[in-house]
């Protein structure tokens, strides 16, 4: 057999799902053999962040919200818990994960640095802390409090059916779009001093923040 092909069927692949209330994490063989498989249910398993279903409710009607530290430790846990299975990490060729929709972080300037530099003999949740975010409560795919933002969206594109024209899709107040908005908005230092916003459920960073 050649070495290569050796390598590849030896080799295992990691999956991560980050759902509302829980994140799981899965193992495979090259051969899609479960090798491992490990969840954190945020209520039980992180009980200090006092959340219900994986959320916060806040003040307002509709308003929910979730820490970004939360799904930090929660992966910090989950790999240990494979580990703990006799999960075999060093053999990982691939990682691919799936997340909640709608969701977004704000990285501070302080979080970029940190995720340039990490410590893979310290966890995660000890080098990313609430100070590598601006926005350390950040609305999840649950929240319903932009109406305005969306009304105010689709009216300077030329109203609701421009909007579905040219996204294929109507302005939702949990959208990230309006979410973003908002926090320009109601919470302009900490959008001025937001390096990158990146979406829960994508790996894709933006380049720059959002033109809202």
């Amino acid at each position: 057999m050649p070495p290569r092909q050796e390598k590849d069927e030896k080799g295992t692949y990691l999956g991560f799902d980050l759902s509302t209330q829980k994140l799981k994490a899965v193992q495979l063989s090259a051969k899609l053999e479960t090798k491992a498989t490990a969840e954190v249910k945020f209520d039980t398993d992180l009980p200090e962040f006092r959340t219900t279903g994986g959320a916060n409710a806040g003040e307002l009607n509709n308003e929910f919200f979730a820490k970004p530290v939360m799904w930090v430790k929660a992966l910090d846990i989950v790999l240990d818990r494979l580990v703990v299975q006799g999960a075999d990490l060093s053999t990982v060729t691939a990682i691919s994960g799936s997340a909640q929709q709608h969701g977004s972080l704000y990285w501070s300037q302080y979080g970029i640095q940190k995720l340039k530099n990490l410590d893979p003999d310290k966890f995660l949740h000890l080098q990313i802390d609430d100070s590598a975010f601006t926005v350390t409560r950040t609305p999840i795919w649950m929240d319903g409090t932009t109406e305005n933002q969306c009304l105010e969206m689709e009216t300077a594109i030329g109203g609701a059916s421009e909007m579905v024209r040219i996204t294929g899709s109507k302005c939702y107040p949990r959208f990230t779009g309006p979410q973003i908005r908002k926090i320009y908005q109601q919470r302009t230092h900490a959008y001025e001093d937001t390096k990158r916003i990146s979406l829960i459920y994508g790996s894709r960073w933006k380049t720059s923040k959002a033109t809202v």
